[in-house]
């Protein structure tokens, strides 16, 4: 059977692992083990070589068992089934998504270069850009969604350090307000800055769309990076990342990843193995509850504004409406909203949902509503959240796969609170 004609939800439960390694198990065991023997010394050396990048491989030779810091068969599974959704050459599996961000960032940067980053993104990408960054001496620029190329442009050479861009990284759609950030268009900004001695990596946090609804590598992406926490994960019971991308630069991303220690465990790669069998059909149940979710809050006379994909072919300008047409396979699950008031109102009303939960995070399995400007980007300062429209009486909801008439139904008598 030719695995390359099967739909990566077909896979998910058996590709990269043969049960025959493991007296017959249909499932792959958890490799709970801190270090792997070797058949032979011999063998143990040429293992370390290809790990230390002494030597290239064989044909057909792969990298062999030695330390779970190095390699695990949990990790090394997931990370191939994972490379099935975005179609990347190879893929990297972190503690974290913030660690996944950070190892990326830190391995493609250097003292006195210069980073380009849409905005908002997540709070905490934001706080490592913007404060631990510049102990490296990394300057940071940032761009939002309104922006022209032209005018993307304009920001960088004003910085005098244009000759020093390094990175592009952007997270679309935003997090918290679902604004849209076009990938090729940033594709096109690396080549024009990029020169044969500094080429510049182009990065997308691709955790708001999770693996089936965008792939930023088929728009000109060179790294996609996710929160595995989120619908990769799928149960709010696993903290995770990934980075995923060609052979090359994940060599380097892996590289470091080693040194720093950052890499997820087998209890983590074998909980988000067992998650990816059903990644598909919970994101699909997620984003079929959120488009009726989102047609209620659009007709609630106590809602100012709802920002929601699947609006932009009715509301979006042509630019948006090009973007989304292009870039996205769905609407997704994630919604925000203004509601008529500010800040008490918006408490008010987080505090009266019932079967939805006051938490952050998202993509998993419950519906989970938040205040970004006093949670998740509570660091951001506030003359920029005003003009992201991060604002007192913006309310995110990450919608579940609970039925939608409940949800709706606990929303309802929420906002009746105010």
């Amino acid at each position: 059977m030719d695995y390359k004609q099967m739909q990566p939800e077909s896979l998910m439960m058996s590709y990269g692992y043969k049960p025959s390694l493991s007296e017959g198990a249909i499932k792959c065991p958890i490799f709970q083990t801190s270090t792997f023997v070797f058949n032979t010394a011999r063998e143990g050396k040429r293992f370390f070589e290809l790990a230390y990048g002494l030597r290239e491989k064989d044909a057909g030779e792969e990298l062999g068992l030695i330390y779970s810091r190095l390699n695990n068969p949990d990790l090394e599974i997931l990370e191939n089934r994972l490379c099935l959704w975005d179609e990347a050459e190879d893929c990297a599996v972190f503690e974290s998504g913030m660690s996944a961000i950070s190892t990326a960032m830190m391995e493609f940067m250097a003292p006195g270069d210069l980073l380009l980053y849409s905005r908002p993104v997540y709070g905490g990408t934001d706080h490592f850009i913007n404060h631990f960054l510049k102990k490296l001496h990394i300057e940071a620029v940032g761009f939002y969604a309104t922006d022209t190329y032209e005018d993307i442009l304009k920001k960088v050479e004003a910085t005098g350090k244009a000759d020093r861009l390094t990175m592009i990284h952007i997270e679309t759609p935003a997090n918290p307000t679902n604004a849209l950030i076009d990938i090729e268009m940033c594709a096109r900004i690396k080549s024009h800055f990029s020169t044969d001695e500094k080429p510049i990596i182009l990065s997308v946090d691709n955790t708001y769309m999770g693996p089936v609804w965008q792939h930023p590598l088929k728009h000109g992406a060179d790294l996609v990076l996710y929160s595995a926490t989120k619908y990769i994960g799928g149960h709010s019971d696993v903290i995770a990342g990934a980075c995923l991308g060609s052979k090359a630069l994940m060599a380097r991303v892996k590289g470091l990843r080693t040194f720093l220690g950052n890499m997820a465990g087998p209890w983590t790669g074998w909980l988000l193995m067992r998650s990816l069998e059903t990644l598909k059909i919970r994101m699909e149940q997620a984003a079929l509850n959120a488009s009726h979710v989102a047609r209620f809050l659009e007709n609630h006379p106590k809602v100012e504004k709802v920002y929601y994909l699947g609006f932009i072919p009715k509301y979006g300008s042509e630019n948006e409406r090009m973007i989304y047409a292009r870039q996205f396979k769905s609407s997704g699950a994630m919604i925000s909203f203004d509601i008529k008031g500010g800040e008490e109102e918006a408490f008010r009303f987080l505090d009266s949902l019932k079967l939805i939960k006051l938490a952050v995070s998202l993509g998993g399995t419950e519906s989970l509503a938040e205040h970004p400007q006093t949670m998740t980007h509570a660091d951001v300062p506030m003359e920029d959240k005003k003009v992201m429209h991060i604002t007192e009486k913006l309310v995110r909801l990450s919608v579940g796969v609970e039925h939608y008439n409940d949800l709706i139904a606990d929303i309802s008598q929420a906002l009746d609170k105010l």
